[in-house]
């Protein structure tokens, strides 16, 4: 192997043993067999491997470039905010470097390697291992180890990472959509997509039911549908799948965001019925397609230049040691299209 070509990534596989592993070794953490540690360490001295890390401190010359790792940058809700990102990143004078994970957890690991390895001042990550539940342990380490050099700014969360976040607030674009469809009669609502281990629609189930509970109205489990992915093709899935049931159907929808509820839509009119006079349907993210879909979508519309302005302005607080707030939160706002009406229960 070439010296040129040695990175974490490279003596993880030749050790056969993860990057968070060799990450660990490099640190001198504990949690790591002697077996491990030995393989890592032999190679570590066989390459004469010096992590980036240790020849980032001897510099302190800005690259004047900002890391974002994507999800998926083809979901248009991670792409309004790259865009918005990088405008408010080259107000300042910084570029954007943008990789995608395409929800690979391997991928991912490289990638944020890799912006690392090329001297980036700060690394903001929307999307991925960020947005779960439960906070993968190698992960939030590897993190905290690029932490320890250069700020990691996220959009969802990760127990024990030394991060900042900068999030929407979910329950508060739930409570939006459910209070106007509550507001319009409507008592039947379903909530469609989604995987309650991703903490955003884990928050939005949570407050749907508290919501439920505050109006007196009963909760029907069969009414949240999940699916395993937030595209189109789940969304029109989920409402298969309800339409199967031979179940009473809800006089409205929620859709976790506008792809699957476009998925919805489609569903919806193969099985002869109309939007909205048969069935109301709103959803989040207020991308392109709420405006270009038949009818045009109801949905919560989230700032995305605030947005992008408040992560690359705490990572460029966080590089020059300026401290910024841990946590911020993002206001949302309902707006209000063709896709819903009044309930005539």
């Amino acid at each position: 192997m070439a010296k040129d070509n040695i990175n974490i990534y490279a003596i993880a596989k030749e050790a056969g043993v993860s990057p968070a592993t060799v990450s660990r070794v490099l640190t001198k953490s504990a949690r790591v067999s002697k077996e491990k540690r030995d393989k890592v360490q032999a190679l570590i001295e066989k390459y004469n491997f010096r992590p980036n890390a240790l020849a980032r401190k001897l510099s302190n010359t800005e690259s004047k470039t900002i890391g974002f790792l994507s999800q998926d940058i083809r979901n248009p809700f991670y792409a309004s905010l790259f865009v918005e990102c990088e405008k408010a990143a080259n107000a300042r004078g910084y570029s954007v470097l943008l990789c995608n994970s395409l929800g690979e957890n391997e991928l991912e690991d490289s990638h944020l390697e890799n912006l690392f390895a090329q001297r980036v001042d700060a690394i903001i990550q929307t999307g991925g291992r960020v947005d779960e539940l439960i906070s993968d342990e190698e992960y939030v380490e590897h993190v905290n180890n690029i932490a320890d050099s250069i700020p990691v700014v996220i959009t969802g969360k990760l127990e024990g990472a030394e991060c900042y976040q900068v999030n929407t607030d979910e329950g508060y674009a739930m409570e939006l959509l459910m209070e106007y469809l509550i507001s319009l009669g409507h008592r039947d609502i379903a909530l469609i997509g989604g995987r309650k281990n991703v903490k955003s629609t884990y928050d939005k189930q949570l407050r749907y039911r508290q919501l439920l509970r505050r109006h007196a109205i009963e909760f029907n489990k069969e009414w949240i549908i999940e699916g395993e992915r937030y595209d189109i093709e789940t969304g029109y899935k989920c409402m298969n799948q309800l339409f199967d049931s031979n179940k009473k159907l809800p006089s409205a929808l929620i859709a976790i965001n506008d792809f699957t509820a476009i998925g919805v839509m489609h569903s919806i009119r193969e099985h002869g019925l109309d939007i909205p006079n048969d069935i109301s349907i709103a959803s989040f993210d207020n991308t392109f397609v709420s405006e270009v879909s038949i009818p045009k979508l109801t949905t919560v519309a989230y700032n995305y230049k605030l947005f992008g302005e408040k992560l690359v302005e705490v990572a460029i607080d966080a590089i020059h040691k300026k401290e910024p707030l841990r946590m911020q939160l993002i206001k949302s706002e309902l707006v209000i299209r063709e896709s819903c009406k009044e309930s005539e229960i």
